[in-house]
Protein backbone atom coordinates (compact mmCIF):
# COMPACT_ATOMS: atom_id res chain seq x y z
CA UNK A 1 0.00 0.00 0.00
CA UNK A 2 1.23 3.55 -1.05
CA UNK A 3 2.24 5.54 2.17
CA UNK A 4 0.17 8.77 2.61
CA UNK A 5 2.86 11.09 0.92
CA UNK A 6 2.47 9.12 -2.19
CA UNK A 7 -1.43 9.10 -2.38
CA UNK A 8 -2.91 10.54 -5.46
CA UNK A 9 -6.42 9.86 -4.90
CA UNK A 10 -9.10 10.57 -2.26
CA UNK A 11 -10.04 6.70 -0.93
CA UNK A 12 -8.93 5.00 2.03
CA UNK A 13 -7.57 2.00 1.24
CA UNK A 14 -8.14 0.04 4.45
CA UNK A 15 -5.47 -2.30 5.36
CA UNK A 16 -5.81 -6.03 5.75
CA UNK A 17 -8.19 -6.79 8.74
CA UNK A 18 -9.42 -10.11 10.42
CA UNK A 19 -12.87 -8.82 11.30
CA UNK A 20 -14.99 -9.76 8.38
CA UNK A 21 -14.05 -13.72 8.31
CA UNK A 22 -14.02 -13.53 11.80
CA UNK A 23 -17.38 -11.95 11.53
CA UNK A 24 -19.04 -14.51 9.37
CA UNK A 25 -17.23 -17.55 11.53
CA UNK A 26 -19.32 -15.67 14.89
CA UNK A 27 -22.43 -15.61 13.18
CA UNK A 28 -22.46 -18.89 11.67
CA UNK A 29 -21.60 -20.02 15.25
CA UNK A 30 -24.58 -17.85 16.40
CA UNK A 31 -26.84 -19.65 13.52
CA UNK A 32 -26.11 -23.50 14.32
CA UNK A 33 -26.66 -22.31 17.91
CA UNK A 34 -30.27 -21.31 17.12
CA UNK A 35 -30.96 -24.66 15.19
CA UNK A 36 -29.77 -26.27 18.01
CA UNK A 37 -31.38 -24.04 20.86
CA UNK A 38 -34.90 -24.40 19.01
CA UNK A 39 -34.46 -28.40 18.82
CA UNK A 40 -32.34 -29.23 22.22
CA UNK A 41 -33.13 -25.89 24.62
CA UNK A 42 -28.70 -26.21 24.49
CA UNK A 43 -28.44 -22.65 24.81
CA UNK A 44 -24.33 -22.38 25.16
CA UNK A 45 -23.52 -22.41 21.50
CA UNK A 46 -25.99 -19.49 20.71
CA UNK A 47 -24.73 -17.39 23.48
CA UNK A 48 -20.72 -18.32 21.97
CA UNK A 49 -21.59 -16.87 18.90
CA UNK A 50 -23.82 -13.82 20.16
CA UNK A 51 -20.31 -13.36 22.54
CA UNK A 52 -18.15 -14.01 19.69
CA UNK A 53 -20.02 -11.25 17.62
CA UNK A 54 -19.85 -8.66 20.07
CA UNK A 55 -16.09 -9.00 20.11
CA UNK A 56 -15.74 -8.75 16.62
CA UNK A 57 -18.07 -5.60 16.69
CA UNK A 58 -16.20 -3.78 19.16
CA UNK A 59 -12.81 -4.54 17.86
CA UNK A 60 -14.12 -3.47 14.07
CA UNK A 61 -15.79 -0.11 15.34
CA UNK A 62 -12.67 0.78 17.19
CA UNK A 63 -10.56 0.37 14.18
CA UNK A 64 -13.58 2.73 11.77
CA UNK A 65 -12.95 4.71 15.03
CA UNK A 66 -9.29 5.15 14.95
CA UNK A 67 -8.87 5.45 11.48
CA UNK A 68 -11.57 8.75 11.61
CA UNK A 69 -9.15 10.26 14.11
CA UNK A 70 -6.27 9.85 11.81
CA UNK A 71 -7.50 13.13 10.06
CA UNK A 72 -6.38 11.91 6.66
CA UNK A 73 -7.98 8.60 6.19
CA UNK A 74 -11.74 9.57 6.03
CA UNK A 75 -11.74 12.23 3.38
CA UNK A 76 -15.07 14.34 2.48
CA UNK A 77 -15.43 11.31 -0.37
CA UNK A 78 -15.21 8.76 2.04
CA UNK A 79 -17.34 10.88 4.80
CA UNK A 80 -19.96 10.83 1.61
CA UNK A 81 -19.76 7.16 0.88
CA UNK A 82 -20.53 6.12 4.89
CA UNK A 83 -23.44 8.15 4.49
CA UNK A 84 -24.35 6.56 1.63
CA UNK A 85 -23.67 3.27 3.10
CA UNK A 86 -25.66 4.28 6.73
CA UNK A 87 -28.85 5.69 4.36
CA UNK A 88 -28.54 2.19 2.32
CA UNK A 89 -29.15 -0.19 5.94
CA UNK A 90 -32.00 2.11 7.08
CA UNK A 91 -33.53 1.17 3.99
CA UNK A 92 -32.87 -1.86 4.48
CA UNK A 93 -34.18 -1.63 7.98
CA UNK A 94 -37.27 -0.14 6.88
CA UNK A 95 -37.97 -3.63 4.07
CA UNK A 96 -37.03 -5.71 7.62
CA UNK A 97 -39.94 -4.05 9.39
CA UNK A 98 -42.30 -3.37 6.56
CA UNK A 99 -42.62 -7.65 6.48
CA UNK A 100 -44.13 -7.26 10.03
CA UNK A 101 -46.53 -4.75 9.36
CA UNK A 102 -47.59 -6.86 5.98
CA UNK A 103 -47.85 -10.06 8.90
CA UNK A 104 -49.90 -8.31 10.94
CA UNK A 105 -52.27 -6.62 8.68
CA UNK A 106 -52.65 -9.79 6.50
CA UNK A 107 -53.72 -11.70 9.71
CA UNK A 108 -56.16 -8.79 10.68
CA UNK A 109 -57.44 -7.69 7.72
CA UNK A 110 -60.14 -9.72 5.37
CA UNK A 111 -59.53 -7.87 2.43
CA UNK A 112 -55.80 -9.26 2.39
CA UNK A 113 -56.77 -12.64 4.13
CA UNK A 114 -60.09 -14.22 3.48
CA UNK A 115 -60.06 -16.55 6.59
CA UNK A 116 -59.32 -13.74 9.09
CA UNK A 117 -61.69 -13.84 11.84
CA UNK A 118 -62.42 -11.95 14.85
CA UNK A 119 -59.16 -10.16 16.15
CA UNK A 120 -57.55 -10.31 17.87
CA UNK A 121 -58.11 -13.94 17.85
CA UNK A 122 -59.94 -16.28 20.08
CA UNK A 123 -60.45 -14.54 24.11
CA UNK A 124 -57.09 -12.50 23.77
CA UNK A 125 -57.76 -8.55 24.21
CA UNK A 126 -55.56 -6.47 22.24
CA UNK A 127 -53.41 -3.91 23.82
CA UNK A 128 -54.46 -0.02 23.94
CA UNK A 129 -53.19 3.14 23.47
CA UNK A 130 -53.28 4.61 26.73
CA UNK A 131 -50.74 3.90 29.56
CA UNK A 132 -47.44 2.42 29.01
CA UNK A 133 -47.77 2.29 24.60
CA UNK A 134 -48.62 6.58 25.49
CA UNK A 135 -45.52 7.15 27.70
CA UNK A 136 -43.29 5.26 25.73
CA UNK A 137 -44.44 7.54 22.60
CA UNK A 138 -43.66 10.64 24.71
CA UNK A 139 -40.27 9.38 25.54
CA UNK A 140 -39.23 8.84 22.12
CA UNK A 141 -40.34 11.81 20.35
CA UNK A 142 -39.00 14.05 23.35
CA UNK A 143 -35.80 11.70 23.01
CA UNK A 144 -35.94 12.81 18.91
CA UNK A 145 -36.09 16.04 19.92
CA UNK A 146 -32.63 16.05 22.45
CA UNK A 147 -30.86 14.01 19.81
CA UNK A 148 -31.19 16.94 17.44
CA UNK A 149 -30.18 19.42 19.93
CA UNK A 150 -27.48 17.42 20.66
CA UNK A 151 -26.31 17.53 16.62
CA UNK A 152 -27.07 21.24 16.58
CA UNK A 153 -24.53 21.36 19.30
CA UNK A 154 -22.10 19.41 17.42
CA UNK A 155 -22.40 22.27 14.06
CA UNK A 156 -21.80 24.80 16.61
CA UNK A 157 -18.64 23.29 18.17
CA UNK A 158 -20.00 23.02 21.79
CA UNK A 159 -18.89 19.73 22.73
CA UNK A 160 -20.22 19.67 26.45
CA UNK A 161 -23.69 20.70 25.32
CA UNK A 162 -23.61 18.09 22.62
CA UNK A 163 -22.62 15.18 25.06
CA UNK A 164 -25.21 16.49 27.77
CA UNK A 165 -27.83 16.40 25.12
CA UNK A 166 -26.63 12.64 23.84
CA UNK A 167 -26.37 11.67 27.21
CA UNK A 168 -29.84 12.59 27.89
CA UNK A 169 -31.29 10.95 25.00
CA UNK A 170 -29.16 7.45 25.59
CA UNK A 171 -31.29 8.00 28.91
CA UNK A 172 -34.63 8.31 27.50
CA UNK A 173 -33.93 4.88 25.46
CA UNK A 174 -33.01 3.12 28.58
CA UNK A 175 -36.34 4.18 30.46
CA UNK A 176 -38.11 3.33 27.26
CA UNK A 177 -36.95 -0.21 27.35
CA UNK A 178 -37.49 -0.22 31.36
CA UNK A 179 -40.87 0.30 30.31
CA UNK A 180 -41.28 -2.16 27.45
CA UNK A 181 -39.72 -4.74 29.76
CA UNK A 182 -42.09 -3.92 31.89
CA UNK A 183 -45.27 -4.08 29.74
CA UNK A 184 -43.79 -7.90 28.31
CA UNK A 185 -43.44 -8.74 31.69
CA UNK A 186 -47.13 -7.70 33.03
CA UNK A 187 -48.12 -9.37 29.65
CA UNK A 188 -47.18 -12.68 29.52
CA UNK A 189 -47.94 -12.74 33.73
CA UNK A 190 -51.41 -11.92 33.10
CA UNK A 191 -52.61 -11.34 29.25
CA UNK A 192 -50.86 -14.15 26.72
CA UNK A 193 -47.36 -15.71 25.26
CA UNK A 194 -46.02 -15.65 21.91
CA UNK A 195 -47.49 -18.85 21.26
CA UNK A 196 -51.11 -17.87 21.81
CA UNK A 197 -51.99 -17.20 18.59
CA UNK A 198 -51.17 -14.94 15.64
CA UNK A 199 -52.16 -11.60 17.65
CA UNK A 200 -49.17 -12.36 19.98
CA UNK A 201 -47.11 -13.06 18.01
CA UNK A 202 -46.97 -10.32 15.52
CA UNK A 203 -47.08 -8.31 18.29
CA UNK A 204 -44.27 -9.06 20.22
CA UNK A 205 -42.40 -10.03 17.19
CA UNK A 206 -43.02 -6.23 15.60
CA UNK A 207 -42.71 -4.81 19.20
CA UNK A 208 -39.48 -6.80 20.46
CA UNK A 209 -37.69 -6.28 17.57
CA UNK A 210 -38.18 -2.27 17.54
CA UNK A 211 -37.18 -2.82 21.35
CA UNK A 212 -34.44 -4.21 20.04
CA UNK A 213 -33.61 -1.42 17.42
CA UNK A 214 -33.70 0.82 20.98
CA UNK A 215 -31.15 -1.19 22.72
CA UNK A 216 -28.76 -0.77 19.91
CA UNK A 217 -29.61 2.61 18.91
CA UNK A 218 -28.60 3.72 22.64
CA UNK A 219 -25.55 1.64 22.47
CA UNK A 220 -24.90 3.72 19.39
CA UNK A 221 -25.71 7.15 21.46
CA UNK A 222 -23.58 5.97 24.34
CA UNK A 223 -20.55 5.36 22.35
CA UNK A 224 -21.40 8.75 21.19
CA UNK A 225 -21.58 10.41 24.44
CA UNK A 226 -18.38 9.14 24.91
CA UNK A 227 -16.48 10.39 22.07
CA UNK A 228 -18.14 13.60 22.72
CA UNK A 229 -16.47 13.32 25.77
CA UNK A 230 -13.11 12.70 23.99
CA UNK A 231 -13.37 15.40 21.69
CA UNK A 232 -13.59 13.39 18.79
CA UNK A 233 -16.80 15.20 17.05
CA UNK A 234 -16.00 18.33 15.02
CA UNK A 235 -18.52 20.59 13.32
CA UNK A 236 -17.52 19.43 9.57
CA UNK A 237 -16.49 15.36 10.40
CA UNK A 238 -18.80 13.64 12.81
CA UNK A 239 -19.96 10.78 10.53
CA UNK A 240 -20.28 8.66 13.14
CA UNK A 241 -22.86 11.23 14.94
CA UNK A 242 -24.92 11.52 12.27
CA UNK A 243 -25.27 8.10 11.62
CA UNK A 244 -26.44 7.58 15.42
CA UNK A 245 -28.99 10.55 15.25
CA UNK A 246 -30.32 9.14 11.66
CA UNK A 247 -30.64 5.71 13.52
CA UNK A 248 -32.02 6.85 16.12
CA UNK A 249 -34.79 9.24 14.01
CA UNK A 250 -35.62 5.78 12.11
CA UNK A 251 -36.36 4.25 15.24
CA UNK A 252 -38.90 6.94 16.22
CA UNK A 253 -41.02 7.13 12.98
CA UNK A 254 -41.03 2.95 13.23
CA UNK A 255 -42.15 3.27 16.78
CA UNK A 256 -45.30 6.12 15.63
CA UNK A 257 -46.30 4.03 13.24
CA UNK A 258 -46.03 0.73 15.28
CA UNK A 259 -48.19 2.58 18.04
CA UNK A 260 -50.74 4.04 15.41
CA UNK A 261 -51.47 0.69 13.76
CA UNK A 262 -50.72 -2.15 16.66
CA UNK A 263 -51.77 -0.31 19.75
CA UNK A 264 -54.36 2.27 18.66
CA UNK A 265 -55.80 1.28 15.51
CA UNK A 266 -55.53 -2.48 16.98
CA UNK A 267 -57.47 -2.47 19.74
CA UNK A 268 -59.51 0.29 18.37
CA UNK A 269 -63.74 -0.63 16.66
CA UNK A 270 -61.88 -0.88 13.37
CA UNK A 271 -59.35 -3.05 14.09
CA UNK A 272 -61.83 -5.68 15.54
CA UNK A 273 -62.90 -6.58 11.77
CA UNK A 274 -64.55 -9.77 10.68
CA UNK A 275 -64.30 -11.79 7.36
CA UNK A 276 -67.18 -11.40 5.28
Amino acid sequence: MASEATKTHPWHMVEPSPWPIAGAFSALIAALGGIIYMHTDFIWLLALGFILLLAVFIGWWRDVISEAQTGSDHTTLVQKGLRMGMILFIASEVMFFFAFFWAYFHASLPILNRVAGTWPNGDIEAIGATGIPMLNTLILLSSSVTVTIAHHAILEDRRTKAATWTGITAILGIIFLGFQVFEYWELILHSFKISDGIYPTTFFLATGFHGFHVLVGTCFLIVCFFRLRAGHFKPDHHVGFEAAAWYWHFVDVVWVFLYINVYWWGASPLGHLQAG
